[in-house]
C-alpha cells in the first residue's frame, strides 16, 4: 500500500472491478478499497449470475473481454443462448483476484472509510484502519493516530452501488424514495439430477422464451421462470398455488421465480428469488437486517417446494446463501448530468458516452402486475453521469450514477457497470495525461 494514488475505488464490485482494472493497465497507481472479504459484489458475494445480454454494440467492453478469457481458464465460464456471461460466482471470485493483482492493482478488503479529508470541492486523502478494530474503538481514532492510515487519491470512484462514499461527504442526491424496488436473496441448491428435471420441466413447459434447455461442452444447461404476474400463461402457475393451498410457501414466495445452471456445477441451480415483497425496501440496518432473516426463511421454504414439486430434486440441498442482499436501486447522486428515462426513449447521443445498452427499463414492483419491462433502442450513457457535482475529482460508477429512478432501472445491469468502469478509468486516465 502507498502513500498517495492516481486512482483510489470504493468498492470492488462489477464497475468498481472494471474500473480499477482498466486503470491499472493503463498504468494508473491504483487501490482498490472493499468492505467484502472478495471481489465482485453482486456477482460473486451476491451470486448474480449470468450476467444480462446487452447490445451488440457496447463499448468499453475490455475488461468484460478478458474476465471471460480468464474464466475460460478455470473451465467456469459458458455462453448460453447467445449470452458470453454465465460464470461460476465461487470461481469468479479466485479469476477477479488474478486480473486485478495481474493488473498492478492494490487491494485492501474488509476495509472500511473512516472520514475523508478534503477541501469544499476536492477530495485530498482517505483515512482508514489500520488494522481490524472493534467499533469500540472508533471514538479514540482522533486521539490514536496510531489505529489509522491516510492515503491520498489524486481522483476517487464511488462504485459502492449505494454511494456509500459519497454518503460520507455529504454530497447532494437525487430524489430518495422511501420505498424502492424489492430487495432479493439469491441462493444455490446442489444434489439435483438436472436430467430428470430438464426432461420434466422441457416437457412440462413449452414455451422457449421461458424454458430452455441445451448441452454446452459436454454439460446440461437449463433455465425456467414463473412470475405471479397475469403478463402471460406460465407453466408452473398450478403448481405454485397448489404449495400456498398446502402451506408450503406464503403467497408472497410466488411472486417471482427463476432459476439456471451454473457453469462447472453440474448438479447445481443458481436461483433469482426470493423477491422479498413484503418486506420495505430501503437503506435503514433495521429493514436490511429484516430482509435478510425474512429471505433465509423463504429460501427454506423455497427450497421445500422444489424437493416436493420437482423431479429430480430428490437428494437436493441449499449449498449456498447470498452474503448480501440484492439491490435493484437505492442512492443516485447528482452529477453535472441528470440520465433520464426520456434520454433512453429518445436514444439521445452524446459527445463522451461512457456505455452503449439497449437492455430494457426493468422495474420490479412488490405489486402484483406492477413491475415495467419496457423495450428501448439503443441509448448512450454520458461520462457526466458520473461526475459528482459536487468534488471535482470524484466521479461515480454503477447503479449510483446521476439518473433518475426510471432510468436507473436500465443501466444497473452488470454488462452495462463493466463499460462505465472501464469507460471512467479510460477518462480519468486522459485527465493524468494532460
Amino acid at each position: 500500500m502507498k502513500e498517495m494514488y492516481d486512482l483510489i475505488v470504493i468498492g470492488g464490485g462489477t464497475a468498481g472491478c472494471a474500473a480499477a482494472y482498466t486503470a491499472g493497465k493503463l498504468g494508473l497507481n491504483t487501490l482498490i478499497i472493499e468492505k467484502g472479504g472478495c471481489l465482485g459484489g453482486s456477482m460473486t458475494a451476491g451470486l448474480v449470475v449470468p450476467a444480462m445480454k446487452s447490445s451488440e454494440n457496447q463499448i468499453n467492453t475490455v475488461f468484460f473481454s478478458d474476465l471471460i478469457f480468464e474464466m475460460k481458464k478455470f473451465n467456469s465460464q459458458i455462453s448460453y443462448q447467445n449470452n458470453p456471461g454465465w460464470f461460476n460466482p465461487e470461481i469468479l471470485k479466485i479469476a477477479l483476484d488474478t486480473m486485478i493483482l495481474n493488473a498492478g492493482v492494490d487491494v485492501l478488503f474488509d476495509t472500511s472509510i473512516l472520514s475523508v479529508n478534503h477541501t469544499e470541492k476536492h477530495i485530498k486523502s482517505i483515512v482508514i484502519p489500520k488494522e481490524i478494530l472493534s467499533p469500540y474503538n472508533y471514538p479514540i481514532q482522533d486521539d490514536n493516530k496510531l489505529l489509522s492510515v491516510n492515503i491520498g487519491a489524486r481522483y476517487v470512484v464511488d462504485s459502492t452501488g449505494n454511494c456509500e462514499f459519497g454518503k460520507i461527504l455529504n454530497c447532494k442526491f437525487l430524489d430518495e424514495e422511501k420505498n424502492l424496488q424489492p430487495f432479493s436473496l439469491r441462493f444455490i441448491m446442489s444434489g439435483i439430477d438436472l436430467s430428470e428435471f430438464s426432461e420434466w420441466i422441457m416437457d412440462y413447459d413449452t414455451d422457449r422464451e421461458v424454458t430452455t434447455s441445451e448441452v454446452i461442452d459436454g454439460c446440461l444447461h437449463l433455465s425456467t421462470a414463473y412470475t405471479w404476474d397475469n403478463s402471460r400463461k406460465w407453466a408452473l402457475d398450478s403448481l405454485f398455488k397448489d404449495a400456498v393451498k398446502r402451506g408450503v410457501l406464503k403467497p408472497s414466495d410466488t411472486n417471482y421465480f427463476q432459476v439456471f445452471t451454473v457453469p462447472g456445477m453440474p448438479s447445481s441451480l443458481a436461483f433469482n428469488c426470493p423477491r422479498l415483497v413484503d418486506e420495505t425496501a430501503n437503506l435503514d440496518v433495521q429493514c436490511i437486517s429484516n430482509s435478510l432473516i425474512a429471505g433465509r426463511a423463504a429460501i427454506y421454504r423455497l427450497s421445500e417446494f422444489c424437493k416436493s414439486y420437482f423431479p429430480g430434486f430428490k437428494n437436493a440441498y441449499i449449498s449456498n446463501i447470498s452474503d448480501m442482499l440484492g439491490i435493484r436501486a437505492s442512492r443516485r447522486i447528482r452529477g453535472k448530468y441528470v440520465y433520464t428515462l426520456q434520454d433512453i426513449i429518445e436514444g439521445k447521443k452524446f459527445k463522451n458516452p461512457v456505455a452503449i445498452s439497449n437492455y430494457p427499463v426493468d422495474v420490479h414492483s412488490k405489486d402484483k402486475d406492477g413491475s415495467t419491462l419496457r423495450k428501448v433502442q439503443e441509448y448512450q450513457i454520458p461520462i457526466e453521469s458520473l461526475m459528482s457535482e459536487d468534488y471535482e475529482n470524484l466521479f461515480i460508477a454503477g447503479r449510483c450514477i446521476s439518473c433518475d429512478s426510471m432510468a436507473q432501472g436500465a443501466i444497473r445491469v452488470q454488462p452495462t457497470c463493466f463499460s462505465m468502469g472501464e469507460g471512467v478509468a479510460k477518462y480519468i486516465s486522459g485527465l493524468i495525461s494532460l
